[in-house]
């Protein structure tokens, strides 16, 4: 039985690394906390290799994990740190030959970061992760319908906050998932 319980987590590890380390290091200020937050998430999924869903569900189960030690990990710092996005200088440097983009991208980054933490980890849930409203409603232990909700009123946040801004959001695509 030990074998199979190795081998089941060898195989989520395997198939869902990636996902996990992407989504530590995009919420982490640092590689190394977002390494800390990978090994967590792990090391709660080996001691609870049993509980771990079957197939694609492992993903989102995981990330919830990562969710909550990354909770734990902000609760745990010292000073109370900000933690945002630096999306303006992360995107920035991606479209760097386009002055108006990286001051359009900085304006953008700064109305993503004025938005209440909930509302910042809802839209990236559909923009970095790519998950549907089911997906991240077992990602955040509630209902599609209260995703859906949740997202209308995050994206109707970023909307104003972008407006404030001076971004025209007629450009900007904010699908529903």
């Amino acid at each position: 039985m030990d074998d199979d319980r190795k081998h089941r987590f060898e195989a989520v590890y395997l198939k869902t690394y990636e996902h996990i380390l992407g989504y530590a290091t995009r919420r982490c200020d640092s590689p190394h906390d977002a390494a800390d937050v990978v090994a967590e998430t792990f090391a709660i999924a080996w001691r609870r290799v049993d509980d771990l869903p079957a197939d694609g569900e492992a993903r989102l189960w995981l990330y919830g994990v990562a969710r909550n030690v990354l909770a734990n990990h902000r609760r745990g710092v010292a000073r109370h740190r900000h933690h945002s996005v630096e999306l303006d200088t992360d995107l920035a440097d991606l479209y760097s030959s386009s002055p108006e983009g990286s001051v359009l991208l900085g304006e953008i980054g700064r109305a993503f970061r004025q938005l209440p933490g909930d509302d910042r980890e809802l839209i990236s849930l559909v923009a970095w992760e790519g998950l549907d409203h089911g997906e991240i409603a077992k990602v955040l232990g509630c209902s599609r319908n209260a995703v859906r909700i949740r997202l209308y009123r995050a994206r109707k946040r970023l909307s104003k906050a972008l407006a404030g801004a001076g971004v025209a959001t007629h450009h900007l695509v904010m699908e529903s998932a």
